[in-house]
């Protein structure tokens, strides 16, 4: 669909734009830049102040409205984009690298406010980002771009416990710990060795995460499962867990095993073969 030129000034002030390095004017204070997208769209003296105001305490700067951003912290200056682009009260709030310039705490506490605009103002939030952490923390929808093309998309947790393209298991593994250590994949052979043992990952899922299932298929099968690697995290609040274990045993009992373990939310691969008495890298 084309919009003519003011279709399409309307259409733009729907749509709020947070920067990775801010873009405030130096020479206005807080609450002046925060006005300033209100005053190039005509809008009153007395409406602006009416608007401000709240976002001002919204985004926990009230007492800084007069400050410069010369006198604000990285995250002080974040929030006050946040709320200049909440100003002409948009359907959209459009992130580009929100948090790539803070650090890990401030990230956080930028993380959370976002997160709380979502849900008191059920504003939608679009957020481009190259850290997985951030897409884990805040996001219900992902979508992965690889050269400008969409490869992937779906629920987060889905996204990334289940990736399907090869860049998007490259993301997601930084997140749910896929990556295998370095001395381990270097002992991993394609085909099985005389004498040897299987390496599985094991991934479990919402509530079977914290299930004691390595011990359950131990003594049910008589299998002897070594732990290399391990983690429990957790997804929009659902938990999940990966391991990787070495498992010694018939064939027909690590099957039956798998068995077991391809369901009920949980997945198991095999990742390859090692020599026997493989054990976890220092």
């Amino acid at each position: 669909m084309q919009l003519d030129a003011p279709a399409l000034r309307r259409e733009r002030r729907r749509i709020g734009m947070i920067f990775q390095h801010f873009n405030l004017l130096s020479s206005r204070t807080v609450f002046d830049n925060v006005t300033l997208p209100l005053e190039m769209a005509g809008v009153p003296r007395q409406a602006i102040q009416q608007r401000v105001l709240p976002l001002l305490d919204l985004v926990g700067l009230s007492e800084k409205r007069n400050s410069y951003p010369s006198q604000l912290s990285g995250g002080q200056k974040q929030r006050v984009g946040i709320a200049r682009a909440l100003a002409n009260e948009p359907a959209v709030l459009l992130c580009d690298e929100p948090t790539s310039a803070l650090d890990p705490e401030t990230t956080s506490q930028i993380l959370r406010l976002l997160a709380d605009i979502n849900a008191q103002l059920g504003l939608t939030i679009v957020l481009i980002t190259h850290e997985m952490t951030v897409i884990k923390d805040i996001c219900h929808r992902v979508a992965v771009l690889d050269a400008g093309r969409l490869v992937e998309h779906g629920e987060v947790f889905n996204v990334f416990i289940q990736p399907q393209h090869e860049v998007t298991r490259s993301f997601a593994a930084a997140v749910t710990g896929g990556n295998l250590p370095a001395a381990l994949a270097a002992r991993l052979r394609p085909e099985p060795i005389d004498g040897g043992n299987t390496v599985l990952r094991i991934v479990f899922r919402g509530k079977r995460a914290t299930d004691p299932l390595i011990s359950q298929l131990s003594r049910r099968f008589s299998l002897d499962l070594n732990l290399l690697y391990g983690r429990v995290d957790y997804i929009r609040g659902a938990p999940f867990g990966v391991i990787i274990v070495e498992a010694s045993g018939g064939p027909e009992a690590l099957q039956a095993a798998l068995g077991i373990l391809n369901s009920n939310d949980l997945r198991a691969d095999i990742l390859g073969h090692v020599a026997a008495n493989c054990r976890p890298p220092a």
